[in-house]
């Protein structure tokens, strides 16, 4: 908007401004003709001055070229336009020359008759200055008008361009934060907000992200959870969720990814190049319990708080991961059939 604007302006200047300025400053109507006159009238005058001294047809002779060239500055449509003493002006000079060539009138009453012609050059003169004085006043003041209208415009223009640009920038900022709000609900939804590690939403996430590499996949539940929370009630059963969730990935490592797939079950993502290292997880992560010794007053085998673990290592992508899941899945049944608190890890998905 600021740029047509500032475009609207160059147009005005080019199409308005510069015609005025360069009408003033040609040489035509007013000021042409208040120079002609001007002219004229000095040759009328030294024609007088040629006449009242001639004795000689050599001072005639110049006195008639005067006239002449008198006439012929004089003979302008602008004055026999605008001045009715012109006519008769011009028709006295050619008279009284064809007189002079004659030899037929007194070069003094020669002289004295073209005061008349001085008498008109004069008015003409004096009104082109006048007029002349009007078209400077009237330019002047077109002037003023044009800087006028130049210096409101421009100012309107820088204020709109301001704000415009307090209206992008506030749209600009309404955007990021929906961004931001929409990053973050995304980021909100991809976590279990009672743990605060990943869904199982971001679990199949992660396994894309991490196509054609090597991982392994944990699934760990809590052993006779519900006769926890049964006997202690929900809040220390979301108390040992959370405290279990802080456990998985100290005995884990940096490298593993967390998730609470529902209830009291919950998965480990992490790269795993072999079985043997899938193992060593597996048995860092019940060292890790049994050191914890988390109380469970109503374990039936009278133990603390128990894991059943299940694993399998397996090359990541789309398709691999269902057979891995299923295999880490009946590893962690088989840990269940058994009696629970163990683990179990199956060849390679």
């Amino acid at each position: 908007m600021s740029f047509v604007g500032l475009m609207v302006l160059i147009v005005y200047e080019a199409r308005w401004v510069y015609p005025e300025i360069q009408a003033y400053f040609s040489q035509t109507g007013s000021l042409t003709g208040q120079q002609l006159a001007t002219r004229a009238r000095g040759y009328v005058q030294r024609a007088q001055e040629k006449l009242l001294i001639a004795s000689s047809p050599v001072e005639l002779s110049e006195a008639r070229l005067s006239l002449d060239l008198a006439y012929g500055l004089f003979d302008v449509h602008i004055y026999h336009q605008y001045y009715a003493c012109t006519a008769s002006s011009l028709a006295l000079i050619d008279e009284l020359a064809e007189l002079i060539d004659a030899q037929q009138i007194d070069p003094f009453d020669a002289a004295h008759a073209l005061f008349i012609p001085v008498e008109c050059l004069t008015r003409i003169e004096m009104d082109q200055l006048d007029r002349r004085g009007m078209a400077i006043n009237d330019f002047s003041s077109s002037t003023r008008r044009h800087n006028q209208v130049l210096i409101y415009s421009s100012l309107l223009i820088f204020v709109l361009g301001l704000l415009f640009w307090a209206m992008h920038e506030r749209q600009l900022r309404r955007t990021e934060r929906a961004t931001a709000e929409k990053f973050s609900w995304m980021a909100r939804a991809m976590r279990d907000p009672l743990t605060g590690i990943g869904n199982r939403s971001a679990l199949h996430q992660d396994v894309a992200a991490y196509s054609g590499r090597s991982m392994g996949l944990i699934l760990v539940d809590i052993d006779f959870f519900k006769q926890y929370n049964d006997a202690l009630g929900h809040p220390e059963g979301d108390r040992l969720l959370r405290l279990l969730a802080n456990l998985l990935g100290d005995a884990l490592g940096a490298e593993a990814t967390l998730y609470r797939l529902g209830g009291d079950e919950f998965a480990a993502l992490l790269p795993c190049p072999t079985d043997q290292a899938l193992t060593q997880y597996c048995e860092a992560l019940q060292v890790k319990l049994e050191a914890a010794q988390f109380s469970h007053p109503a374990h039936p085998d009278n133990k603390d708080v128990t894991l059943s673990i299940g694993g399998t290592h397996f090359v990541a992508d789309a398709n691999s991961f269902a057979m891995a899941y299923e295999a880490a899945d009946k590893a962690l049944y088989q840990v269940k059939t058994a009696g629970r608190d163990g683990w179990q890890v199956t060849a390679s998905a």
